[in-house]
């Protein structure tokens, strides 16, 4: 498999694992549980498999001090987007919440392009443009309320968090360390944001069903261990704003866990935001590739020129 393939591949991964997010939270608050509780336990148990998997593969924990501040930042960025987006459960329906949070493509694309110089292609355009016609599909709820604008701002915030990092991830010489190493870390910065605010006020309340420590296990695992793993793999494979793209498969995955688990209306309003996000994650895989394939079908019918007329 070629570098790019691996990235799109990994990219893929990463959106879709990030979208199990409301499969494993929401029973968790229909427990009781609030959003710090829950993130912090994901982030606790995540750390220590990536602990294992650092071990598997023979890296050192060591990092320069140089990189202890991005980590750091890093780390805040990511845990901050975790807890923007799981309070705005509170206010909307999770589908609906993470079918928001894929506005952070345009923030990628846009500060790639204000702040980085990055050429935003016609290609890049037309896919941005097919996704954000999907969201606008899967916009509105079932019975055509109005979303919380509470809500809807802490998607915002959660969106431009996640967009940073990405950002972030690329341009920073965080690229010089480990994949599996950053993510290590950064983890476990994210870790201390829920740490300092439990200190402050907010309860801490435990699973008080035995299976419930299962989600906390499958939110660790998921959509924090392996999606945020892939994430900064695909980023140094592909680059940002192909990653980013490549989180439509969240909202995605969000709705499909909603109508197989959570009984949610599948409609065909719902099923053309579906198609017309997967196909902007396919154009978005071709690329260049798909320019090149109507180059080579273009040759096999050649024009035919007109004859000149000879003088005698």
């Amino acid at each position: 498999m070629n570098t790019k393939a691996k990235g799109y591949l990994l990219g893929a991964v990463a959106a879709a694992t990030y979208g199990t997010n409301p499969l494993f939270a929401l029973p968790l608050y229909e427990a009781g549980m609030n959003p710090d509780s829950v993130l912090l336990f994901r982030y606790l148990f995540a750390i220590p498999i990536l602990g294992v998997m650092l071990r598997a593969r023979g890296r050192s924990f060591k990092v320069p001090r140089s990189h202890v501040g991005m980590l750091l930042l890093m780390g805040i960025l990511v845990a901050l987007s975790s807890l923007t987006l799981f309070l705005s459960y509170n206010y909307m329906d999770a589908g609906i919440a993470s079918t928001l949070l894929f506005v952070y493509p345009i923030l990628v694309a846009l500060i790639m392009a204000a702040g980085f110089s990055e050429r935003l292609s016609p290609m890049t355009g037309l896919c941005i443009l097919l996704a954000c016609g999907g969201i606008g599909l899967l916009y509105r709820s079932a019975d055509g309320s109005t979303l919380s604008l509470t809500g809807s701002l802490l998607v915002l915030a959660s969106a431009l968090s996640y967009a940073i990092y990405i950002v972030a991830a690329r341009v920073s010489r965080l690229r010089e360390i480990p994949t599996l190493s950053v993510t290590f870390y950064v983890l476990s910065a994210g870790l201390l944001l829920f740490v300092a605010r439990i200190a402050c006020g907010e309860a801490l309340i435990m699973p008080d069903r035995w299976y419930l420590w299962g989600n906390l296990l499958a939110l660790a695992l998921f959509p924090t261990a392996i999606s945020f793993l892939c994430t900064t793999s695909a980023i140094q494979h592909i680059g940002s704003t192909p990653t980013a793209i490549l989180g439509a498969l969240e909202p995605v995955t969000a709705v499909f866990f909603g109508v197989a688990v959570f009984g949610e209306a599948f409609t065909p309003r719902i099923a053309g935001g579906i198609v017309l996000i997967v196909l902007a994650v396919t154009l978005v895989i071709a690329g260049n590739n798909l320019g090149s394939a109507l180059t080579h079908f273009r040759k096999l019918f050649p024009r035919l020129g007109r004859k000149r007329n000879r003088r005698p």
